[in-house]
């Protein structure tokens, strides 16, 4: 009798040992699994979308971002009127230019002409990123990451937009 039930704890001994092991398997498979979700979700740019118009606006003026995360940011020209009359773009500049002197000097000091489409070619040591001169109901998408803290402005560059078509990029 004593025989039979040694043999019966050591047979529960072995099923516990093999339900651990599947259990403890099954953890560690169900907790790569959640890591690759935050892996995943860590590596998926933030979109921001902005809005152009035939009133010379951008839809934001202010965007707070976080430094060393990745985004997508979309300029979306939701306006009527053709390119050559209402074209707008977005440049990023770098942290700690300002955007309204920056655009003063876009066709003086920058380069910017109807040629290149308002594009600030001399001005490229100032600015971090742009995207094309957009027409009615097209878009282009800027893909950045901010590496450090700051104020980072935008402007738009064709001629007498960056008085009212500017912002500013809060990174924290």
């Amino acid at each position: 009798m004593s025989f039979i039930i040694i043999n019966i704890v050591l047979l529960s001994v072995r099923m516990s040992s093999l339900f651990n092991n599947i259990l403890v398997f099954c953890l560690l498979l169900f907790g790569f699994s959640v890591q690759a979700d935050k892996e995943k979700r860590k590596i998926e740019p933030i979109e921001i979308v902005i809005q152009s118009n035939d009133l010379m606006q951008y839809d934001k003026n202010t965007i707070s971002a976080e430094k060393g995360k990745a985004y997508e940011i979309i300029l979306k020209n939701i306006g009527k009127l053709p390119k050559a009359a209402m074209g707008h773009n977005l440049i990023i500049l770098k942290s700690g230019i300002d955007a309204l002197t920056f655009g003063q000097e876009l066709i003086t000091k920058h380069g910017a002409t109807l040629q290149n489409e308002w594009k600030p070619v001399k001005g490229s040591r100032h600015i971090l990123a742009q995207t094309k001169m957009l027409g009615p109901s097209e878009q282009d998408t800027l893909k950045i990451k901010f590496d450090k803290s700051g104020a980072y402005h935008y402007l738009c560059s064709f001629p007498g937009h960056f008085g009212q078509m500017r912002g500013i990029i809060n990174v924290k």
